[in-house]
């Protein structure tokens, strides 16, 4: 079974639609920041600079269950499995500390380019190997 990584995400006014919760955009981007935890922010600006591989998108699926508000501390939870040699999933799911409530439950698949564009199978940076062990 994978471990899984845990992110705090606070909420923000600024991070709120009209109505006075999150805007569904604004979870790709919690994610996000998620997944750089995960990765390591060194190892991917070293994985670019020196060998010119980075991780794309290629695929994101969000099911929304309940809206975060402001003021609300959330945790994003991310577990790892890669599918192929090409493509690594991310299950993240964002969780309202105070209750335990899972609000958006989400499935981001990525491959990693090089720098001409083109798949390159994912490089297995300690961090990663480690998400994915049993």
């Amino acid at each position: 079974m994978a471990s899984s990584h845990t992110f705090e995400v606070q909420v923000y006014y600024e991070d709120t639609d009209f109505s006075g919760v999150v805007y569904h955009a604004n979870y790709l981007r919690y994610f996000e920041r998620a997944r750089e935890h995960v990765l390591g922010a060194g190892e991917l600006v070293r994985l670019w600079r020196d060998e010119k591989k980075g991780f794309v998108v290629y695929k994101a699926t969000q099911q929304f269950k309940e809206g975060a508000v402001f003021g609300d501390l959330l945790e994003i939870q991310s577990t790892v499995r890669l599918e192929s040699d090409y493509r690594v999933v991310f299950d993240q799911r964002a969780v309202r500390k105070a209750d335990g409530r899972l609000l958006v439950d989400a499935v981001i698949e990525m491959v990693v380019i090089d720098g001409n564009r083109h798949p390159v199978p994912v490089p297995m940076t300690e961090k990663l190997r480690a998400m994915m062990s049993p």
